[in-house]
């Protein structure tokens, strides 16, 4: 019989992360290495558990995620976006906690695109009189 599985789609800045929530442990695997090894940063890898604190489901559920793009923070908040998408599947009594913790709307949040005649989206070239 196959084992039953929730999926969810999460994005932050230039981050997606396809997540897949298996009945399990607890463990996190992303892009198949060890959260622990993927992300360096504790407060990150403190953000993807949010939607396990928030819905008391922390260890019931293992995670497999894909993600692409994007650095340390946006793939960890993308992360965070598809294990609430996820729990959704799971029980759809989650959507009031998660959507009070405001883990369900997608951060709009993007950079800024660059602009001519500037070195970046607004720094400008440093002032020459002559």
């Amino acid at each position: 019989m196959a084992q039953v599985q929730y999926r969810g789609t999460g994005r932050r800045k230039d981050s997606t992360a396809r997540v897949r929530l298996v009945p399990g442990t607890g463990k996190v695997v992303i892009n198949d290495k060890p959260v622990e090894e993927y992300i360096p940063f504790a407060n990150l890898r403190e953000v993807i558990m949010q939607p396990f604190n928030v819905t008391e489901t922390l260890g019931n559920y293992d995670v497999l995620a894909n993600v692409s793009g994007g650095g340390y923070s946006g793939q960890s908040g993308a992360v965070r976006h598809g294990i609430s998408r996820a729990l959704l599947d799971v029980d759809p009594d989650f959507r009031g906690p998660l959507k009070r913790a405001g883990l369900l709307t997608r951060d709009p949040r993007m950079k800024e695109r660059k602009k001519p005649g500037l070195k970046k989206a607004r720094k400008a070239g440093q002032f020459s009189k002559r």
